[in-house]
């Protein structure tokens, strides 16, 4: 398992790397992730099943998930006073951009399908 967590830590540590170096436009931990995937496909993991003791290392990430989130919420008390001055835009933004999302989502699905009743 510590060998698992630290594979893990080193593709996010080399996409942190990447990111800095080459000055790109995408988070670390996407970029390490990156990473970790080529190298399951590149051993052939992916195709297959992942190295048994990287995925029980990953599954018990992922049980935890909920934890990793306090510290973003602390994060939002702390800053409450922003939150209150700009609660209503945000609000407005928040369900504004998730309608727009449901709406596109199911104007490409309904598209996708009508094409896919067509094709033989």
């Amino acid at each position: 398992m510590i060998r698992a967590f630290a594979a893990l830590l080193l593709c996010q540590l080399a996409g942190e790397t990447l990111v800095r170096l080459l000055n790109l436009p995408a988070p670390g931990p996407v970029v390490g992730f990156g990473l970790l995937f080529a190298g399951l496909v590149w051993r052939g993991g992916v195709a297959g099943e992942p190295p048994r003791e990287l995925a029980a290392t990953a599954d018990g990430l992922l049980r935890n998930l909920s934890i990793l989130f306090v510290p973003a919420a602390v994060g939002i008390m702390q800053r409450f006073d922003v939150l209150r001055l700009q609660g209503l835009p945000l609000a407005v933004a928040l369900v504004g951009s998730t309608l727009l999302t449901l709406a596109v989502t199911a104007l490409v699905f309904q598209a996708m399908s009508r094409r896919a009743a067509r094709t033989p």
